[in-house]
């Protein structure tokens, strides 16, 4: 953290800063943090940037903050949430190739086993809402197919009924969104969202289960030959 930061956006400037030196083990798990007073001089920024910088640490779990006594930083790995996916995987403009092979790991299951329950908890407008998009996916290219298969995937998962896969599908859904670019590689027009939407519309579960795997499954190849 040598250099000084400009002024603009400086709140999120601290943020981005802090998370990285702390995410890439500048700072140990347990270690002490700087005080607000150092950091502010060190970064070349007033105090109250650095609060809002230290308390969004905060709101991920990396830093613990106790009155009269110095920040700590957390183990992410035990305290971090699904929101730290988004500073770990994309840094610095460019995809973290590790990050990326456990987050679509992690992705093709979830989207498999929601697969498998929107064949048997759907309603006839998601099974209709998923047809119309494999539709529009058919003849779409760059980036607004990119923004209809978020939108295949997270109706999806809206049709499997679980809150918790919900969540975890909008936790993502900012890294996706503003990363499209790194992101491209994953859609193709020959993937088969009509064979998913038809396996949820017929009620077949396992059909539904293996068609959404082997599209995942693609997708997730050609990321990481494209980050290879």
């Amino acid at each position: 953290m040598a250099d000084a930061l400009t002024r603009t956006s400086l709140p999120d400037q601290v943020f981005h800063r802090l998370v990285s030196d702390v995410l890439a083990g500048r700072y140990a798990p347990g270690e002490r943090l700087p005080t607000q007073r150092a950091l502010a001089a060190e970064l070349g920024v007033n105090m109250a940037s650095v609060r809002e910088g230290v308390k969004r640490l905060q709101q991920l779990g990396l830093v613990e903050v106790r009155h009269g006594d110095a920040m700590r930083v957390r183990d992410w790995r035990l305290h971090g949430g699904p929101d730290v996916l988004v500073h770990l995987i994309a840094r610095a403009g460019a995809l973290d190739l590790a990050m990326v092979r456990s987050v679509m790991e992690a992705r093709r299951l979830l989207l498999a086993e929601s697969g498998r329950l929107a064949a048997t908890r759907r309603s006839d407008a998601q099974a209709a809402l998923l047809t119309t998009l494999a539709e529009q996916l058919a003849t779409a290219d760059g980036e607004a197919a990119q923004h209809l298969d978020f939108a295949f995937f997270a109706g999806l998962i809206e049709a499997a009924g679980n809150v918790v896969f919900l969540l975890v599908m909008n936790s993502i859904r900012a890294l996706y969104l503003d990363n499209l670019e790194l992101f491209r590689p994953l859609v193709s027009g020959g993937d088969p969202y009509a064979e998913v939407a038809r396996a949820i519309r017929d009620g077949d579960g396992d059909a539904a289960a293996g068609e959404v795997a082997g599209l995942a499954a693609a997708q997730e190849a050609r990321l990481l030959k494209a980050l290879a």
